[in-house]
């Protein structure tokens, strides 16, 4: 681990801990039964305002506190201590949510939208994927058209993290021609007639509400449009960078988890005798899982400090969510074997991680795509 980091420093330290301490007192405690019932209460996204969670990183002028970046990976390591990945995922929704209209949004709209979502008593989500275009933007089929002063919204989105309770969306639309030319954002309210929604059903992250969205005739102001037309493409690699800095962040996180479980469970856990971390093919696998562990946190780290000094690291980006999915596939799975017939029952963190790595190796551009745009990137 790289202590001279200022993911080590004194003030990240203290937030760290107050995290720990709303992770172990306000989620912990639920976790199991928030994920069996498929949902977890609205009041939480009160609750971590009132710690100033879900307004780290936004501009103070809509209550947001100003952070580095090393803040938000804290957060999202943090939050993976609980072991339930869709708690963190619907809860801080508003990180893909909100960028856009942060940026490019007029005043009203960010007046309207940003300080309820930053005090907990609105949900932000963001609606691209579509049944026929994920990582592929560009393909993208849902069209807004314009009518006097609004734009009509037909088409479908498919996969939406908070989709079923979000009060608003920013939902990606074409509005002009083929390609990433023809891509606008526009921001929907949860209650516009012509939306629907059809809640999903997921290998993991079941405490998350995912969504099919259905847009058929649907009237939005034209005021809603964030930005100008045919621009959204930018807005939306934009907002991809840091989504996978926050999934690898969460990745590590969570292998993190699945590797001191293991090793709490080895000391406890006797065969033939004597504790299963004393047979050394058990000792080999812990170490295995703390090696990845260590090499990844620093590639995070670096990559962090990167981004927070504006220098181009798409390509870095790109290799570090690989580099955390694969490291948490791999303590997943290793921590579940070192469980052995208790890691396959429902009810232990090892369990929900496991059913969560793939996830993680798909959502905010799959590993594949990751691959192809690093090697873009890197000029070959």
């Amino acid at each position: 681990m790289t202590r001279h980091s200022p993911y080590y420093d004194s003030a990240h330290e203290a937030f760290r801990d107050q995290v720990r301490r709303f992770v172990r007192t306000e989620i912990e405690p639920h976790a199991d039964e928030w994920d069996e019932t498929g949902s977890f209460p609205r009041e939480l996204y009160r609750k971590a305002a009132q710690l100033g969670l879900l307004q780290l990183n936004f501009p103070e002028e809509f209550g947001g506190v100003p952070a580095d970046r090393f803040y938000s990976i804290i957060l999202s390591q943090e939050l993976a201590r609980s072991g339930a990945g869709g708690v963190g995922a619907s809860l801080m929704s508003h990180t893909i949510g909100l960028p856009a209209i942060i940026r490019f949004g007029s005043q009203a709209l960010k007046r309207k939208v940003v300080p309820p979502v930053l005090a907990g008593e609105k949900i932000a989500a963001l609606a691209i994927t579509e049944p026929g275009a994920g990582s592929d933007v560009a393909s993208l089929r849902t069209t807004a058209r314009r009518d006097g002063d609004h734009f009509v919204i037909d088409g479908e989105k498919a996969f939406i993290t908070s989709g079923m309770r979000a009060d608003y969306l920013t939902v990606a639309v074409r509005t002009g021609g083929p390609g990433r030319g023809g891509i606008s954002l526009i921001l929907v309210d949860g209650a516009t007639p012509g939306l629907s929604r059809t809640p999903l059903r997921k290998m993991g992250w079941w405490a998350s509400d995912t969504a099919m969205l259905q847009f058929e005739n649907c009237r939005v102001p034209a005021t809603h449009l964030i930005g100008t037309e045919g621009t959204a493409f930018s807005a939306i690699t934009m907002t991809f960078n840091d989504e996978r800095l926050g999934l690898a962040a969460s990745a590590i996180g969570f292998a993190q988890v699945a590797y001191e479980e293991a090793v709490e469970h080895a000391k406890l856990r006797h065969t033939f005798g004597r504790p299963l971390i004393q047979h050394q093919v058990i000792r080999h696998k812990l170490v295995d899982m703390r090696q990845r562990i260590a090499a990844s946190q620093a590639y995070l780290e670096l990559v962090t400090w990167r981004m927070d000094q504006n220098l181009d690291a798409v390509a870095d980006i790109s290799l570090l969510k690989n580099q955390a999915t694969q490291t948490l596939a791999f303590c997943a799975s290793e921590a579940v074997q070192i469980f052995g017939g208790a890691g396959f029952m429902r009810g232990l963190k090892v369990e929900r991680i496991y059913r969560e790595v793939k996830v993680y190796a798909i959502g905010g551009g799959a590993e594949e795509i990751m691959k192809e745009l690093a090697a873009r990137h890197l000029g070959f």
